[in-house]
């Protein structure tokens, strides 16, 4: 009886142990610039015709022209490029664009920002950026409106809208 006790007992405090190393897993804080999705869908219950996933920088006080040089190609969101993906082949700013995934690229400037869609995929930033992969450039004019602290992305009314600090840019997609 002892004996069987015993061995139970070391039973239960293995268990134990291996239970709370199991759960003893450090996970990751918050990060600064949160992942965020946007749609564009004709309804909620029907397949989209785009998703763009990326990263949501936030002013905290910086300039949009340090974290967005303009005439340089930006990321267009932090971390990684951010990725859009057609779900049938669309219009994007005039130009025909095949169903499939893309980098999201932009070239912030004064009165435009030019809209970039490449090839080149999950890719960490714009630092190997290649101008040979781009399958479209579309101008976007700049509009100016309410500070927007967050990088934003969202689809209304047929369009993809940019917007951060007070600078506003839309694409057309159909």
């Amino acid at each position: 009886m002892k004996k069987s006790t015993l061995i139970a007992s070391i039973a239960f405090a293995f268990v134990l142990l291996l239970s709370t190393n199991t759960f003893a897993q450090k996970f990751s804080k918050l990060d600064a610039s949160p992942l965020d999705i946007a749609y564009l869908r004709a309804s909620r219950n029907e397949t989209p015709t785009a998703k763009v996933i990326y990263s949501r920088p936030q002013l905290k006080g910086r300039s949009l022209d340090k974290l967005a040089p303009k005439g340089k190609v930006w990321r267009t969101g932090a971390n990684e490029a951010a990725e859009i993906k057609f779900y049938k082949d669309v219009n994007f700013g005039g130009k025909p664009v095949k169903a499939g995934t893309y980098s999201l690229y932009t070239i912030p400037g004064d009165k435009e920002w030019t809209v970039i869609l490449s090839n080149d995929t999950d890719v960490w930033g714009a630092y190997n950026y290649k101008d040979t992969n781009d399958v479209v450039r579309v101008k976007a004019p700049v509009q100016k409106g309410e500070s927007v602290e967050a990088f934003s992305i969202a689809f209304d009314a047929g369009k993809m809208f940019l917007a951060w600090d007070t600078v506003r840019v839309a694409v057309p997609v159909n």
